[in-house]
């Protein structure tokens, strides 16, 4: 099973392509619009990469985006599974399932309700460096910056909002505030229980997927993103060469070649 994030890990808006200068930008695929325009992207070969690792291999996409911005992204392939809103949805042939769900609301009640956090947010968004806060899916909450640089210090808004059992994750221009309880590794876990696989590859750039690279048996992180910035590391981890948009053409590659053949995974401890 290969488990895979999307932002910044498998795709990438054009302001996080990351290219080198005179670095040509390389054949692309659109694989996102919004409001009809083109949002999202991958160079040809890593399109390509995606459909043979799906012929080889279980393959999740796991993403904190919202079910409906997940089903934005077409990646070329049809996934049996995959997982949105941070472990807060897991897909089965496309429909979110209800046995999942009650699962996580269940989780969920051991840390403060949403409501406490949203005040928190609100009070973290003051002095105009964010552009706009949301509720995702009745799950957890995220803020938008007009630009990265100006958002503010989080020390002191993390500690206050870890002792409510929640996490604090920042990726491009976003601050999300997520219950510790909702996580994509406790999804992709019951996606491994559920499709079999005893062996399992990972790739991802944010603290969010952290868990699920640390549980794979092989991980492979971009260098860039959150991750990146904390020299993010583990004995089974592999970082690509390349930022942006190659490093998701890169380690898609990589990924193929570790499901291409030996040598074998170990068994996976989910």
């Amino acid at each position: 099973m290969v488990a895979c994030d999307l932002d910044q890990t498998l795709i990438f808006s054009r302001r996080s392509f990351r290219l080198g200068e005179g670095v040509a930008e390389p054949p692309l695929v659109t694989v996102e619009h919004l409001d009809g325009e083109p949002a999202a992207f991958m160079t040809e070969a890593a399109f390509a990469s995606v459909a043979e690792l799906a012929g080889r291999a279980v393959l999740v996409p796991v993403t904190t985006r919202t079910l409906g911005q997940y089903r934005r992204v077409r990646l070329g392939v049809t996934p049996a599974y995959a997982v949105a809103a941070n472990g807060g949805h897991l897909l089965v042939d496309g429909e979110p399932d209800p046995a999942w769900a009650a699962t996580v609301a269940g989780r969920l009640r051991a840390g403060a309700p949403l409501a406490d956090l949203l005040a928190v947010a609100e009070r973290l968004a003051v002095g105009g460096w964010c552009r706009l806060t949301r509720v995702a899916d009745d799950l957890f909450i995220y803020l938008v910056a007009h630009d990265r640089e100006g958002i503010p210090d989080l020390t002191e808004v993390t500690a206050e909002v870890e002792a409510a059992g929640w996490t604090v994750s920042v990726q491009g221009r976003k601050v999300y505030l997520v219950p510790a309880a909702l996580t994509k590794q406790a999804a992709l876990a019951e996606v491994a229980r559920r499709a079999g696989a005893d062996r399992v590859a990972a790739a991802g750039d944010s603290l969010l997927d952290a868990p699920m690279l640390l549980a794979a048996d092989t991980a492979v992180r971009p260098a860039h993103g959150e991750l990146h910035d904390r020299a993010w590391t583990a004995p089974h981890l592999h970082v690509t060469a390349a930022p942006g948009l190659l490093a998701g053409e890169e380690l898609l590659a990589h990924l193929t070649g570790i499901v291409a053949g030996p040598p074998a995974l170990p068994v996976a401890h989910l």
